[in-house]
């Protein structure tokens, strides 16, 4: 117990730095950003000295950089991510209203991903079919060098172009409120494929070492069916790897979501932060960026919970019983 405090603990210390690490590097790359926000507030419109001056001073930008970045440090760790410049209105709020459709469509993109690489790749392993094996080698290799934003335009000239099965921009028909399922589906599939290819090549490779190993011959030698063997000793035992890329992948779909969102006008967290960027509202990327790197942290350091959790020999380190006299 006290090895996996001391261990959780560090965890949280080295999350807490790099956190404040990403912050320093958004913060002071933000500022050498091209561009002055209070221009595009304004616009072509000429105004006087002393208005851009009270427009500087409600934002704080009239402040020295070194207090506007502990100004703006204390503000974060303190849940308060600054005024959107224009509106005026909360970032915090702004994100708040955005997040939801934005894991709307990373969510299932995850769990289909995660659960069709994992059985995909099982059966690949089990089977050593050499055409199911190499078709889903070149279908990872040919998923995994298209980019997203390339192979969502590809989806929609297919779907929504040639065939008019289904809609490109959008979460429901105009007017209408929630989100509708025809909208969904390009979107989680075009961040799904490619990760359900790479995590097919995972699992297949960890259920060969799997299936390789002592244990599963021993299962054999009892006489337990094909099928329990693949199932209920293999793949438990070929899951770690598959814990870890899971974990990363989550994190990187939220971060992905970005071009996703563009290409099919979804009006997630990904849109916001490029919409900002177009105006220079830098408040809003901040906030933006911020709240996926702490998702990123946060879901880094759930994976390796789950990782202690699922690896027998890291249970038997933190509860003492892998120690030897």
């Amino acid at each position: 117990m006290r090895a996996a405090l001391w261990h959780y603990g560090k965890l949280l210390l080295s999350s807490l730095v790099l956190f404040l690490v990403v912050l320093t590097v958004l913060f002071f790359l933000l500022q050498l950003a091209p561009g002055d926000p209070v221009d595009s507030l304004i616009g072509d419109n000429p105004v006087s000295d002393e208005f851009r001056a009270q427009v500087m001073a409600a934002y704080g930008l009239d402040r020295p950089l070194g207090e506007q970045y502990v100004i703006y440090i204390l503000n974060v760790f303190q849940g308060n991510l600054g005024l959107s410049f224009g509106t005026s209105q909360s970032v915090s709020e702004l994100i708040l209203g955005r997040i939801g459709n934005t894991l709307a469509i990373a969510l299932p993109a995850f769990v289909i991903s995660t659960i069709g690489g994992l059985v995909i790749g099982a059966i690949a392993a089990r089977t050593r079919s050499k055409l199911l094996d190499g078709g889903i080698s070149g279908a990872a290799v040919a998923l995994f060098s298209v980019p997203n934003f390339w192979l969502g335009i590809l989806l929609i000239m297919l779907f929504s172009v040639t065939l008019h099965w289904l809609p490109t921009q959008g979460k429901a028909p105009y007017g209408q409120e929630g989100i509708y399922l025809q909208y969904l589906i390009l979107p989680v599939i075009t961040m799904a494929s490619t990760e359900l290819a790479y995590k097919a090549r995972i699992m297949r490779s960890s259920m060969i070492e799997a299936l390789g190993q002592d244990f599963v011959d021993t299962a054999r030698s009892k006489g337990i069916s094909r099928r329990d063997v693949l199932w209920r000793h293999a793949v438990p035992n070929a899951l770690l790897p598959m814990v870890t890329v899971s974990g990363y992948s989550l994190g990187f779909a939220l971060a992905g979501s970005v071009v996703v969102e563009k290409v099919f006008g979804w009006p997630g967290m990904g849109l916001l932060m490029i919409d900002a960027i177009n105006r220079n509202n830098n408040q809003v990327v901040l906030g933006v960026a911020i709240v996926i790197t702490l998702s990123v942290i946060v879901i880094n350091i759930l994976t390796d919970v789950v990782y202690g959790i699922v690896d027998p020999r890291l249970r038997a380190r933190f509860s003492g019983k892998g120690r030897t006299a």
